[in-house]
Protein backbone atom coordinates (compact mmCIF):
# COMPACT_ATOMS: atom_id res chain seq x y z
CA UNK A 1 0.00 0.00 0.00
CA UNK A 2 1.33 3.54 -0.76
CA UNK A 3 0.23 7.02 -0.66
CA UNK A 4 0.14 9.44 -3.02
CA UNK A 5 -2.87 8.94 -5.60
CA UNK A 6 -3.34 5.62 -4.81
CA UNK A 7 -6.81 4.83 -4.08
CA UNK A 8 -7.39 4.41 -0.18
CA UNK A 9 -7.82 0.86 1.15
CA UNK A 10 -11.31 0.46 2.43
CA UNK A 11 -10.56 -1.03 6.57
CA UNK A 12 -13.12 -3.53 8.39
CA UNK A 13 -12.64 -3.40 12.30
CA UNK A 14 -14.02 -6.20 14.23
CA UNK A 15 -14.29 -5.26 18.43
CA UNK A 16 -16.10 -6.73 21.58
CA UNK A 17 -15.56 -4.44 23.94
CA UNK A 18 -14.69 -0.99 25.01
CA UNK A 19 -12.75 -0.44 21.89
CA UNK A 20 -9.03 1.01 23.17
CA UNK A 21 -7.24 -0.32 20.30
CA UNK A 22 -10.18 -0.26 18.07
CA UNK A 23 -10.13 3.64 18.82
CA UNK A 24 -6.46 3.42 18.18
CA UNK A 25 -7.08 2.42 14.61
CA UNK A 26 -9.83 4.79 14.13
CA UNK A 27 -7.46 8.12 14.88
CA UNK A 28 -4.31 6.23 13.30
CA UNK A 29 -6.18 6.38 9.81
CA UNK A 30 -8.76 8.89 11.00
CA UNK A 31 -5.81 12.03 11.92
CA UNK A 32 -2.33 9.77 12.05
CA UNK A 33 -0.19 8.78 9.83
CA UNK A 34 -1.97 5.65 7.92
CA UNK A 35 -4.97 8.36 7.19
CA UNK A 36 -3.24 8.94 3.83
CA UNK A 37 -3.20 5.32 3.04
CA UNK A 38 -6.16 3.44 4.37
CA UNK A 39 -9.98 4.39 5.80
CA UNK A 40 -11.95 2.75 8.92
CA UNK A 41 -15.34 2.61 6.79
CA UNK A 42 -17.31 0.15 9.29
CA UNK A 43 -16.91 -1.03 12.56
CA UNK A 44 -18.29 -4.39 13.68
CA UNK A 45 -19.55 -6.08 16.98
CA UNK A 46 -21.16 -8.92 18.46
CA UNK A 47 -22.20 -7.12 21.31
CA UNK A 48 -24.85 -4.62 21.75
CA UNK A 49 -23.61 -2.42 24.80
CA UNK A 50 -20.11 -2.50 23.29
CA UNK A 51 -18.06 0.49 24.06
CA UNK A 52 -16.34 0.42 20.45
CA UNK A 53 -19.91 1.70 19.03
CA UNK A 54 -19.61 4.99 20.98
CA UNK A 55 -15.86 5.39 19.49
CA UNK A 56 -16.81 4.75 16.20
CA UNK A 57 -19.77 7.42 16.60
CA UNK A 58 -17.61 9.77 18.00
CA UNK A 59 -15.48 9.20 14.73
CA UNK A 60 -17.89 9.78 12.18
CA UNK A 61 -18.01 6.04 11.50
CA UNK A 62 -20.41 4.06 10.62
CA UNK A 63 -21.18 1.05 13.11
CA UNK A 64 -23.22 -2.05 13.23
CA UNK A 65 -23.89 -5.19 15.94
CA UNK A 66 -24.08 -8.35 14.13
CA UNK A 67 -24.90 -11.46 15.94
CA UNK A 68 -22.90 -14.30 16.55
CA UNK A 69 -25.11 -16.70 14.07
CA UNK A 70 -25.77 -13.71 11.54
CA UNK A 71 -21.60 -13.75 11.12
CA UNK A 72 -21.76 -17.62 10.86
CA UNK A 73 -24.28 -17.56 8.68
CA UNK A 74 -22.59 -15.74 5.91
CA UNK A 75 -24.22 -12.75 6.28
CA UNK A 76 -21.04 -10.98 7.84
CA UNK A 77 -19.34 -11.61 4.86
CA UNK A 78 -22.18 -10.26 2.20
CA UNK A 79 -21.91 -7.56 3.63
CA UNK A 80 -18.14 -7.09 3.95
CA UNK A 81 -18.39 -7.64 0.62
CA UNK A 82 -20.92 -5.02 0.13
CA UNK A 83 -19.47 -2.51 1.66
CA UNK A 84 -16.22 -2.47 -0.41
CA UNK A 85 -13.91 -3.56 2.46
CA UNK A 86 -10.65 -4.83 1.27
CA UNK A 87 -9.04 -5.37 4.85
CA UNK A 88 -10.30 -6.46 8.23
CA UNK A 89 -8.75 -5.34 11.22
CA UNK A 90 -9.27 -7.95 14.89
CA UNK A 91 -9.02 -5.69 17.98
CA UNK A 92 -10.06 -7.12 20.73
CA UNK A 93 -12.76 -9.31 19.13
CA UNK A 94 -13.63 -12.26 21.62
CA UNK A 95 -15.08 -14.82 18.50
CA UNK A 96 -13.23 -17.21 16.30
CA UNK A 97 -13.66 -15.48 12.74
CA UNK A 98 -15.72 -18.09 10.34
CA UNK A 99 -13.53 -19.67 8.14
CA UNK A 100 -14.89 -18.32 4.85
CA UNK A 101 -13.90 -14.68 5.96
CA UNK A 102 -10.70 -15.90 6.13
CA UNK A 103 -11.02 -18.02 2.67
CA UNK A 104 -12.32 -14.34 1.30
CA UNK A 105 -9.53 -12.37 2.59
CA UNK A 106 -6.48 -14.60 2.46
CA UNK A 107 -3.60 -12.20 4.15
CA UNK A 108 -5.96 -9.39 4.16
CA UNK A 109 -7.51 -10.13 8.10
CA UNK A 110 -5.30 -8.98 11.56
CA UNK A 111 -5.27 -8.73 14.70
CA UNK A 112 -4.03 -6.90 17.82
CA UNK A 113 -3.02 -9.34 20.46
CA UNK A 114 -2.12 -7.24 23.58
CA UNK A 115 1.01 -9.88 24.58
CA UNK A 116 3.96 -11.63 22.55
CA UNK A 117 2.40 -14.59 21.50
CA UNK A 118 2.36 -17.23 21.76
CA UNK A 119 2.30 -16.78 25.38
CA UNK A 120 -1.00 -15.83 27.09
CA UNK A 121 -2.65 -16.22 23.71
CA UNK A 122 -5.62 -18.82 22.87
CA UNK A 123 -9.43 -19.08 23.68
CA UNK A 124 -10.53 -16.76 26.33
CA UNK A 125 -7.55 -14.72 26.18
CA UNK A 126 -8.60 -11.27 25.89
CA UNK A 127 -8.02 -7.95 27.86
CA UNK A 128 -7.63 -8.15 31.16
CA UNK A 129 -7.68 -11.84 31.38
CA UNK A 130 -4.28 -11.66 29.42
CA UNK A 131 -2.44 -8.60 31.65
CA UNK A 132 -3.67 -10.89 34.79
CA UNK A 133 -1.93 -13.92 33.39
CA UNK A 134 1.01 -11.77 32.80
CA UNK A 135 1.27 -10.87 36.23
CA UNK A 136 0.21 -13.95 37.73
CA UNK A 137 3.21 -15.03 35.62
CA UNK A 138 6.06 -13.14 37.22
CA UNK A 139 7.33 -11.89 33.86
CA UNK A 140 9.46 -8.55 33.82
CA UNK A 141 8.21 -8.29 29.76
CA UNK A 142 5.25 -8.32 27.99
CA UNK A 143 4.25 -6.56 24.71
CA UNK A 144 1.54 -6.90 21.78
CA UNK A 145 1.43 -8.83 18.45
CA UNK A 146 0.55 -8.11 15.30
CA UNK A 147 -0.62 -11.32 13.21
CA UNK A 148 -1.86 -12.33 10.62
CA UNK A 149 -5.87 -14.39 11.44
CA UNK A 150 -6.51 -17.84 10.91
CA UNK A 151 -9.86 -19.95 11.76
CA UNK A 152 -7.74 -21.16 14.75
CA UNK A 153 -7.04 -18.39 17.80
CA UNK A 154 -3.83 -16.77 17.43
CA UNK A 155 -2.27 -19.02 15.44
CA UNK A 156 -1.70 -17.12 12.54
CA UNK A 157 1.81 -15.89 11.62
CA UNK A 158 3.19 -12.83 13.30
CA UNK A 159 3.88 -9.69 11.73
CA UNK A 160 5.07 -7.16 14.13
CA UNK A 161 6.31 -7.57 17.84
CA UNK A 162 7.20 -5.01 20.21
CA UNK A 163 8.46 -5.65 24.04
CA UNK A 164 7.53 -4.02 26.88
CA UNK A 165 9.44 -3.64 30.31
CA UNK A 166 7.49 -4.53 33.41
CA UNK A 167 8.28 -3.68 36.80
CA UNK A 168 8.36 -6.15 39.91
CA UNK A 169 5.40 -4.13 41.38
CA UNK A 170 3.39 -3.49 38.34
CA UNK A 171 -0.44 -4.48 38.59
CA UNK A 172 -2.79 -6.03 36.15
CA UNK A 173 -3.88 -2.27 35.37
CA UNK A 174 -0.46 -1.14 35.21
CA UNK A 175 0.85 -3.91 32.75
CA UNK A 176 -2.74 -2.65 30.37
CA UNK A 177 -1.91 0.62 30.31
CA UNK A 178 1.74 0.25 29.11
CA UNK A 179 0.60 -1.96 26.34
CA UNK A 180 -1.77 0.53 25.43
CA UNK A 181 0.43 3.44 25.83
CA UNK A 182 3.14 1.07 23.29
CA UNK A 183 0.34 0.31 21.04
CA UNK A 184 -1.14 3.66 20.64
CA UNK A 185 0.55 6.76 22.25
CA UNK A 186 -1.40 9.32 23.30
CA UNK A 187 -0.22 12.17 20.74
CA UNK A 188 -1.03 11.33 16.90
CA UNK A 189 2.29 12.77 16.10
CA UNK A 190 4.13 9.78 17.41
CA UNK A 191 5.10 7.00 15.95
CA UNK A 192 2.35 4.05 15.93
CA UNK A 193 2.67 0.51 16.69
CA UNK A 194 0.02 0.57 14.00
CA UNK A 195 2.18 2.60 11.17
CA UNK A 196 3.47 -1.31 10.30
CA UNK A 197 -0.28 -1.47 7.94
CA UNK A 198 1.20 1.24 5.59
CA UNK A 199 4.12 -1.62 4.61
CA UNK A 200 2.19 -4.58 3.81
CA UNK A 201 2.27 -5.60 0.24
CA UNK A 202 -0.56 -5.06 -2.01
Amino acid sequence: MTGGSTPKVRIAILASGGGSNAECLMAHFAQGPGSEVGEVVWVVTNRKDAGVRGHAQRHGIPESHVSKQAMNSGELLTELRERGVEWIALAGFLLRLPAEICEAYPHRVVNVHPALLPLHGGKGMFGMHVHRAVHASGELRTGMTIHWVSPAYDEGDILFQGEVALAEGDSPEDIAGKVLAFTCPAELDRPSRLDFVEKLPE
